[in-house]
């Protein structure tokens, strides 16, 4: 029995140390991006799903300043500028005004991009990988709840600058949604306009439909 215990301890010991060690790499990576005035990062967007035989590879970009964020993606543009969220649809003339989610779920969102990890999952240290001779270094992410759609989250940081190489979620139904980063510039000299969305601009001179949900 003293033995049982002795080797229980000692894989709670080497769990907690494994978990401990995976959340401090990541806290790293979060705490680095935060030093930052601004982000301007390009990036391939996947999604994969054998079983449905779907596979679909997009590029996109986005600025990052503090929790705004001014995303081109899909032929659409969106703006969050701290309290709404703007979706310009260009090929509909139109834009949609919204509420920001709130859903611990959304991983693959441009404010929860690097701080998506602090509330609902376990963590677990992964593979050490050598990609395009870059040296990544993988965190495992669990949800804490059964219930979640997502199984897990894969997390790939560059050893050497710590910024985030690529996020792989896996989930329901074997899908798979990529987010690999392509380009990682910081501190750009970006016009704060860039966060705010010209309502005159697209509702007196373009003529777009502008509609906001009760």
């Amino acid at each position: 029995m003293k033995k049982i215990l002795f080797f229980a301890a000692i894989f709670f010991s080497l769990t907690t140390f494994g978990q401990n060690k995976a959340k401090a790499l990541l806290d790293e990576v979060a705490n680095k991006v935060e030093g930052y005035q601004n982000i301007y990062i390009e990036f391939n967007h996947k999604f994969d799903n054998d079983e449905a035989d779907v596979h679909q590879e997009t590029r996109g970009t986005v600025y990052l300043k503090g929790d705004l964020y001014h995303l081109n993606y899909m032929g659409t543009e969106q703006i969050f500028d701290g309290k709404k969220v703007y979706l310009i649809i260009h090929e509909d003339e139109e834009v949609i005004i919204q509420d920001p989610s709130n859903s611990e779920e959304e991983t693959l969102t441009p404010s929860k991009m690097f701080s998506f990890y602090k509330n609902g999952f376990t963590y677990q240290m992964g593979d050490l990988k050598t990609v395009k001779g870059i040296k990544i270094q993988y965190v495992k992410l669990t949800p804490i709840d059964s219930n979640s759609e997502i199984i897990s989250v894969l997390v790939g940081i560059d050893i050497k600058t710590k910024h985030i190489y690529n996020i792989v979620e896996i989930g329901e139904n074997n899908t798979i949604t990529t987010l690999e980063i392509r380009s990682f510039k910081t501190n750009q000299p970006i016009s704060e306009k860039l966060f705010i969305f010209d309502t005159a601009k697209y509702r007196d001179q373009k003529n777009y439909v502008i509609s906001e949900p009760n």
